[in-house]
């Protein structure tokens, strides 16, 4: 697999998600397996640049692996500049977001809205990829709803325009998250341009992952939701892959070790008052199989000191997992 003249280790992508994919996780999510990690988006908008949201988002020098930076909006000359930008601070591939669907970015008609709106999105690829000297992926859904799929159209346009790699969502803007995502409007994007394509949605486990690459004929997987709170997946996916074996599951040890180290990781990064907060959900989403988690759970999210989170997750693993 390979993006303009970037060569992946292998064909598993951590998908960027807003509030998650942030450098500690991206390294996790490498360290575990994963061939890349794109960035979670940064807004075209300069005006918000200054923000410490932004600021900490733009951080990529010295990063492990491929710099893939996600980057959305509306106005193609605010998403060049946006390129640009992210290329100076450390980029080495610009990804353009017409895949989320939440209702904020939506109705600033970035994101996935811009699926009705074919010419805006030709605007848009045509500009950022003229704007710089990296390559330049899109990430999108099939469509704006069941009744308007357009992902065959939109992925043609895609390549007239120089996107050199694709990665799609096997659901439409009003699905959301719900449902299952469906892989035939994936298989059938892949055979009707020649460029890279990325399948995304509900890759959960390494046989579902296996069924994704055989089914559709992509070049690669992209894998997001189920990767939080299990950033191993990549690790597992691969060893299936290779073996046709299931890896066994991970000694408690290890995990204790992992999320310890992924909290202690989020302190630093986002410092004492910031970080504790952010580390909530990641142990929440490392915890959620764990049957006797959930009073747990409840105590760690009233923590705000970041050396008394370490301290309660040792005791956690030590007294009652």
């Amino acid at each position: 697999m390979k993006i303009g003249n970037y060569q992946l280790k292998n064909k598993l992508i951590v998908a960027p998600m807003a509030g998650v994919t942030d450098r500690p996780f991206r390294e996790l999510c490498l360290r575990y397996g994963a061939g890349m990690a794109v960035s979670e988006m940064m807004s075209a908008n300069p005006a918000v640049w200054g923000t410490s949201k932004s600021k900490n988002r733009m951080v990529h020098a010295g990063e492990s692996g491929i710099r893939s930076v996600q980057i959305a909006g509306s106005d193609p000359q605010l998403m060049a500049e946006a390129a640009q930008f992210s290329v100076e601070n450390g980029a080495q591939i610009i990804d353009i977001n017409m895949g989320c669907p939440a209702k904020k970015v939506n109705k600033k008609l970035a994101g996935s809205a811009l699926l009705r709106s074919p010419d805006v999105v030709k605007d848009i690829l045509a500009t950022v990829v003229n704007a710089v000297d990296v390559p330049v992926t899109l990430k999108t859904r099939t469509g704006w709803d069941t009744e308007n799929k357009n992902c065959v159209y939109i992925a043609k346009l895609a390549e007239d325009c120089g996107i050199q790699a694709l990665a799609l969502h096997g659901r439409t803007k009003a699905c959301m998250y719900k449902g299952e995502a469906e892989y035939d409007s994936i298989k059938a994007v892949k055979q009707a341009i020649t460029i890279p394509v990325i399948a995304n949605g509900d890759i959960d486990t390494p046989e579902k992952a296996k069924f994704v690459l055989e089914y559709t004929g992509v070049d690669a997987l992209m894998i997001g939701r189920p990767a939080q709170g299990r950033p191993w997946i990549f690790q597992e996916i691969q060893h299936y892959l290779e073996t046709g074996t299931t890896m066994p599951a991970l000694p408690l040890g290890e995990v204790k070790d992992i999320m310890l180290g992924h909290v202690q990781a989020l302190h630093l990064f986002y410092g004492d008052y910031l970080g504790p907060r952010i580390a909530r959900k990641h142990v929440g989403w490392y915890l959620k199989e764990h049957g006797h988690a959930s009073e747990f759970r409840r105590t760690f999210n009233a923590i705000e000191s970041a050396s008394l989170q370490l301290e309660a997750l040792e005791g956690y693993f030590d007294n009652v997992a």
